[in-house]
C-alpha cells in the first residue's frame, strides 16, 4: 500500500470561549505521484463581508485551515473579491493564480483558478462572459442578477506531462434562463478546446444535480460526467449551501466538479467543516481526488 506522508500546518481551533487560536500541527496528505491524480477543490468563498463572527477577517482563518487541510493542486473559487483574492494567494504561497474581476480589472466578483506551480505549467488562459457578447468584458444579457463569467486555463502536469483544461464559473442565482443559456455557452466553448484534452470544470451552479435543466445539458451525450456520481469512493452526500446550519445530508449539491475526457474519480468528499458553530463560509467545499490521462504536451 502506498503510503502517505505528515506536512506541517499551522491551523486556527477553538480555544475556551470560543475565541480563535493559532495552532501547529500535522497533516497527512498524499504524496507525489507519477499517476496523474490531481486534489481538485471548488469552493464558493462568499463575496458578502457579513457582520462578526462571519466576517472575512474571521472566516479567512477557517478558509486557509481547509486549503491546508485538503492542499488542493487546483482550486476554483466562486465569489471573491479582490481582498479575498490576495489573502487566498497569500494562505497558498506555492500557487499561481489566474483571474480578473468580471466586470473587468479587480472591480466585483473573481471567477479565480489558484494552481501548484511546482506541478502545472500554464500553456494557455482566458475568460468570457455568459452573455450574448462573451468577449465583451462585463457584458450581461441575459436577466443576469450579477454579472457572470468563466475563467479557464490550459495546462501541463510537470509530474507526467498530460495536458488538461481547468474551466471555473459561477451561475445566476436570480434567473433560470440564464442558467440554462450559460450552460449552453460553457459547453459550445469548451467542445472548441483543444480535442481529445481533459477538461475539468468548477462552479457553483445554482442548480440542484439530478434535477435541473442546467444538469442535464452538462452531463448529457458527449458533454461532462459528475465526479460524484463516478467517484469510486466518497464521503457522505451533504446540501453543499450550508447557509452558516450543520450539515444536512441527502441535501441538494449545488456545487459540481465536473469532468470530461479521460478522466477517473478516485475520491470525492463534500467537508462542512467549522469550529465550534462557526462556518468558513456559507458552502461546503467540494473536493475530487482525479486520475487525469490522455493526451500530453
Amino acid at each position: 500500500m502506498r503510503g502517505r506522508l505528515l506536512r506541517h500546518r499551522w491551523f486556527w481551533a477553538a480555544a475556551a470561549g470560543g475565541a480563535l487560536v493559532l495552532v501547529s500541527g500535522f497533516v497527512l496528505v498524499e504524496p507525489a505521484q507519477g499517476d496523474g491524480t490531481v486534489r481538485v477543490m471548488s469552493y464558493n468563498v462568499r463575496g458578502v463581508d457579513d457582520q462578526p463572527p462571519r466576517d472575512w477577517r474571521t472566516r479567512r482563518k477557517l478558509v486557509g485551515h481547509l486549503l491546508g487541510r485538503h492542499d488542493p493542486d487546483l482550486l476554483g473559487v466562486q465569489e471573491a473579491r479582490w481582498h479575498q483574492v490576495r489573502d487566498l494567494a497569500e494562505a497558498l504561497p506555492d500557487h499561481g493564480w489566474i483571474g480578473l474581476g468580471t466586470q473587468g480589472g479587480t472591480k466585483d466578483q473573481f471567477l479565480a483558478i489558484f494552481y501548484a506551480e511546482r506541478r502545472f505549467e500554464v500553456l494557455d488562459f482566458g475568460h468570457f462572459w455568459l452573455s450574448d457578447t462573451p468577449d465583451v468584458i462585463g457584458s450581461s444579457t441575459w436577466g443576469n442578477k450579477y454579472v457572470r463569467m468563466v475563467t479557464w486555463a490550459k495546462f501541463r502536469d510537470r509530474r507526467t506531462g498530460t495536458v488538461l483544461y481547468q474551466a471555473n464559473t459561477h451561475l445566476d442565482n436570480a434567473s433560470a434562463g440564464s442558467r440554462v443559456k450559460s450552460a449552453g455557452l460553457i459547453l459550445d466553448r469548451v467542445r472548441g478546446f483543444q480535442s481529445g484534452v481533459p477538461v475539468v470544470l468548477t462552479g457553483d451552479f445554482n442548480s440542484t444535480a439530478g434535477a435541473s435543466p442546467v444538469y442535464t445539458i452538462l452531463t448529457g451525450p458527449g458533454a461532462f460526467q459528475d465526479t460524484w456520481t463516478t467517484a469510486q469512493r466518497r464521503g457522505p452526500q451533504y446540501r453543499t449551501i450550508g447557509r452558516w446550519r450543520p450539515p444536512k445530508r441527502g441535501g441538494k449539491r449545488v456545487d459540481w466538479i465536473l469532468a470530461r475526457g479521460e478522466v477517473e474519480t478516485v475520491w470525492t468528499e463534500i467537508d462542512p467543516y467549522r469550529v465550534g458553530g462557526l462556518y468558513a463560509s456559507d458552502h461546503y467545499p467540494v473536493i475530487a481526488h482525479l486520475k487525469v490521462t490522455g493526451r500530453s504536451g
